[in-house]
């Protein structure tokens, strides 16, 4: 047996000062977030994971075959779950806004897919946001609190949060590439020489990209035309686009270090997010749920 997995998923949002109180509410929230994490990994698959074969490529638009020869190596499993750390900055509002730095914990798992997003938005000093997003079940959700106690942001349920939820989850995954791999759930169909659609579907939610493929093959941007903005509480169809570059290999995987992502508007571009990774767990085996260890 493997050390716990679950024995990280308390420090989601940010490291804590050693000998720091843990306040009610606070902790509260934090027992919520391991429950939630908790049920995220007993849904992944109980057999091991099955490995990469280059005969799986057969068919596929050439630049995505590309792509997954130069992100792939040969017999490489894939992902089961993966627990990803990032840093960067956060802009929250229009073109004056300013950036925050924040730091995050996601965990992501592949079948069914999904995803939560705990992070700590530095936008008053000494006073973060913790902010939760996530694809759990099917159903998208977004939670923020200031300090951990005031909700500043609380939306579950809808189906534009589920697409929005499942076209991020379908954007990030060039961090666990093995998911876009056919017989994973997406659906691949060619649009130009360097450029290929990527179709995701998850029950009800179904969600593209057109992901743009670079010289050495890697994936450098994905965009959709309409994915569902929040605008004074409305879901607004809106252009939106990610770009990434700085891979490194990480557990025979090729994978970006950085991000940007982008709403696309009739002023302009207005970037939002700007992401650094620099660690990723992988995990390629199952999750016992009782124990929370990884079955070796």
């Amino acid at each position: 047996m493997a050390p716990a997995i679950k024995a990280g998923l308390g420090e989601p949002m940010a490291d804590r000062p050693h000998g720091q109180k843990i306040h009610w509410p606070a902790r509260q929230s934090r027992e919520a977030a391991e429950r939630e994490v908790a049920r995220l990994l007993a849904a992944a698959p109980a057999a091991p994971a099955p490995r990469f074969s280059s005969e799986s490529l057969q068919g596929l638009p050439e630049p995505v075959a590309r792509y997954f020869r130069f992100a792939l190596t040969p017999d490489q499993p894939l992902v089961r779950w993966a627990r990803i750390r990032q840093t960067g900055t956060f802009r929250a509002g229009g073109f004056d806004a300013p950036w925050s730095p924040f730091t995050a914990v996601q965990h992501i798992t592949t079948q069914p897919p999904g995803y939560i997003w705990d992070a700590n938005i530095h936008m008053v000093p000494l006073l973060p946001v913790r902010v939760r997003d996530s694809y759990l079940g099917g159903r998208g959700a977004m939670q923020g609190r200031l300090a951990a106690l005031i909700p500043v942001v609380d939306q579950s349920g809808s189906p534009e949060l589920a697409a929005g939820a499942l076209h991020r989850y379908l954007a990030e995954a060039v961090w666990w590439p093995t998911t876009l791999l056919p017989g994973q759930g997406v659906s691949w169909e060619p649009v130009d020489a360097k450029t290929a659609r990527a179709t995701l579907t998850d029950g009800a939610t179904s969600v593209s990209l057109e992901f743009q493929f670079g010289e050495q093959g890697e994936i450098v941007r994905a965009y959709t035309p309409e994915r569902y903005r929040d605008v004074k509480g409305a879901g607004v169809p809106t252009p939106w686009t990610g770009d990434y570059s700085d891979y490194t290999q990480r557990e025979g995987m090729r994978t970006p270090m950085r991000g940007e992502v982008a709403w696309i508007l009739p002023e302009g571009r207005l970037s939002y997010c700007r992401l650094h990774v620099p660690r990723i767990e992988y995990g390629w085996q199952p999750i016992d749920e009782e124990t929370g260890l990884r079955v070796q």
